[in-house]
């Protein structure tokens, strides 16, 4: 289990790092990095499909803008939020 945890959080660092913009890039990587080994499993899970979110709808949730989607309320978008909190 260990192996595969490790395994998980590699992914999702190299895709927090490499999202497509530079601005994204640097806060979901920042973001990441900030939580990920402070995470469980099922954490962890839900960190990897909150990277399924496109950049934009990411950026609006971040900035308090209207989605196109809606984003589940869980431990990783509350976590974003207060990301966001912290970086002011």
């Amino acid at each position: 289990m260990n192996n595969d945890i490790d395994n998980l959080k590699k992914k999702i660092l190299y895709r927090s790092t490499y999202r497509g913009t530079k601005e994204m890039d640097n806060l979901i990587s920042l973001f990441v990095k900030s939580i990920i080994n402070d995470l469980e499993y099922d954490n962890l899970k839900q960190l990897e499909k909150f990277l399924d979110i496109d950049d934009d709808n990411l950026l609006r949730f971040y900035n308090n803008i209207d989605n196109d989607i809606y984003l589940e309320e869980n431990e990783i978008t509350k976590k974003f939020k207060n990301f966001k909190l912290n970086q002011k």
